[in-house]
């Protein structure tokens, strides 16, 4: 990555909040969350089930409507947009630029259509003067791209492993020749070895069609190995975010502590020490006062119960704690454990 695509801000997410309300009922899924994307760079979006990760990126493409807040993308024309803002024939033309991979690879594919038909479908919808033959010379073109076998191109989803139909899925996202990709949770339903290979697959795509990532998962040796910054999100807020190395060296939220003594390490000789967390995730419908965090945090003191922390700097990364600057918090270098 140069130092001019590390500079090139496409993506500022701002004060982003999603509320789902029913029955009087009013269920906060994402609280102010703010963020920026560089052209080129993998941003990894992590935390527990029901934190929000899913709902954010479904925002951030507009597949769900924001309740409030700001997604300013800089175009390939080099036009800046609000996409929360932008008429739906505007969208349309944007939406060309920034593509999503969803979770599931087998329910996210029409099981009536042919791998062909299921690739060609966003040239159909935004270029449908195409001849025939042009649009299906570019689903081969980007399935070979992929490590599909353009001969099974015929075939229905069914007949191909979770593997291939996520390769399938990453083909229809890349075959508009977007600039951002959002992945939402991408490889969490494939077995390891096949994660690995989707994981290096992505890598090798970003490098050669200069792409750039939105990764979301509850994986964070997933997020640590592909992604150059990490957003650690807990009950739809943000609670700290910055370049991967340094946060899985030196977290500064004791969430972030907690999840990253987690993760399990291949190597027998590598002990580390489980930082339990008490109680259960609280009711986003309902959630506590002060900081969400401080009813399973072992560090709480009083200010937490009653004062809401805002992200503010702490060693070259956004944090939201009171305590960040005297906390001294325990990481971990995965890269080390990987090569042992």
């Amino acid at each position: 990555m140069t130092e001019k695509q590390k500079k090139e801000l496409i993506l500022s997410v701002r004060n982003v909040s999603k509320r789902f309300t029913s029955k009087n009922v009013c269920v906060r899924a994402v609280t102010n969350v703010s963020f920026d994307v560089h052209k080129g760079e993998t941003i990894g979006i992590v935390g527990e089930s029901g934190c929000g990760k899913t709902t954010l990126g479904r925002c951030i493409v507009r597949a769900i409507e924001a309740s409030e807040g700001e997604v300013v993308y800089k175009t390939l024309a080099g036009q800046e947009v609000d996409f929360l803002k932008v008429d739906k024939k505007q969208m349309k033309g944007i939406r060309k630029e920034i593509q999503m991979i969803f979770q599931d690879p087998y329910s996210s594919l029409d099981p009536r259509m042919t791998v062909l038909d299921i690739i060609a479908e966003p040239i159909v919808a935004n270029y449908p003067k195409m001849p025939k033959a042009e649009r299906e010379q570019l689903v081969k073109d980007i399935a070979a791209k992929v490590g599909l076998n353009t001969t099974y191109l015929m075939r229905y989803p069914h007949a191909f492993s979770g593997g291939q139909r996520q390769r399938i899925g990453i083909a229809r996202a890349l075959i508009l020749k977007p600039q951002l990709i959002v992945c939402d949770e991408a490889v969490s339903a494939l077995d390891v070895s096949i994660q690995a290979q989707i994981i290096n697959l992505l890598r090798d795509l970003q490098r050669e069609m200069d792409l750039t990532y939105i990764f979301i998962s509850h994986d964070l040796s997933v997020v640590e190995h592909i992604s150059d910054k990490v957003g650690v999100m807990y009950l739809g807020r943000m609670v700290e975010f910055g370049e991967t190395e340094k946060l899985f060296a030196s977290p500064k939220h004791p969430y972030t502590e907690a999840l990253l003594s987690a993760v399990p390490v291949a190597d027998p000789d590598v002990q580390m020490e489980r930082i339990p967390l008490q109680g259960e995730i609280p009711n986003p419908a309902n959630p506590p006062s002060g900081c969400y965090f401080h009813a399973r945090c072992r560090y709480c003191e009083h200010r937490c119960t009653v004062e809401a922390p805002e992200l503010h700097e702490v060693d070259g990364r956004m944090v939201a704690c009171h305590r960040a600057k005297e906390l001294h918090l325990r990481g971990f270098d995965y890269s080390q454990a990987s090569e042992a």
